[in-house]
């Protein structure tokens, strides 16, 4: 077999595991944005629940990016973009660990910090868009062994995405400096709201790297 043949089986292969890897955090993003209704319902056992597989998941894809690590340290230089493979695997891994940082902070905030400052919804919203961010990064990886320029086209679409979750920040920065008083509630609504934007960011990091995949295949 040629070795062109095995480089591309070699990238198929790691394709296959950042799949699985974006997978499961899409899951728990989506669990991440049920966090702010529970709040406000006072579900502690949905919240502690919530809580649980957030971590769980975050295990999962830490598991999964140490076996990139290994199938790409097994094929040595077959794989020419080898570092750029293992940069997207680490930077999602990342993301996974926002995911379950802001899970904790957030369900740390009093409730009556989230009702006064009417920012509730707005969370949901913000964590929403993130999660669309992240179903974006689902479908580009899905179409880079199908179609190299669709997967190109969907990472642009991230962008504008990750351009509305800025806006977004801003306005609820400014919401929870003028609606929240007491200082250790507001430093840890800006805490979760700036985690929100840096892994949206992060996000954007593994739809630039998605592209120079696509360019290589």
């Amino acid at each position: 077999m040629y070795s062109g043949e095995l480089e591309v089986q070699a990238k198929r292969k790691a394709l296959a595991v950042l799949q699985d890897e974006i997978n499961r955090i899409l899951n728990a993003s989506r669990v991440l944005s049920t966090v702010p209704k529970l709040m406000v319902n006072k579900d502690k056992t949905g919240i502690k629940t919530a809580l649980q597989e957030i971590s769980s998941i975050e295990a999962e894809v830490e598991n999964l990016r140490r076996k990139i690590t290994r199938d790409v340290a097994d094929v040595g230089g077959l794989i020419l973009n080898r570092d750029n493979i293992l940069n997207t695997a680490y930077t999602m891994d990342e993301i996974g660990g926002y995911i379950t940082g802001i899970s904790f902070k957030l369900s740390n905030i009093k409730l009556t910090t989230i009702k006064t400052s009417h920012l509730d919804k707005d969370l949901t919203e913000l964590i929403e868009l993130v999660v669309d961010e992240i179903y974006k990064l689902n479908e580009i990886i899905r179409s880079l062994n199908i179609d190299a320029g669709k997967a190109i086209e969907l990472a642009q679409e991230t962008q504008k995405i990750e351009r509305d979750i800025d806006n977004k920040y801003r306005i609820m920065s400014i919401t929870a400096l003028n609606e929240i008083s007491d200082t250790k509630e507001l430093l840890l609504m800006k805490d979760v709201i700036e985690a929100i934007e840096e892994m949206a960011d992060k996000c954007q990091e593994v739809s630039d790297s998605f592209i120079l995949l696509a360019l290589s295949l």
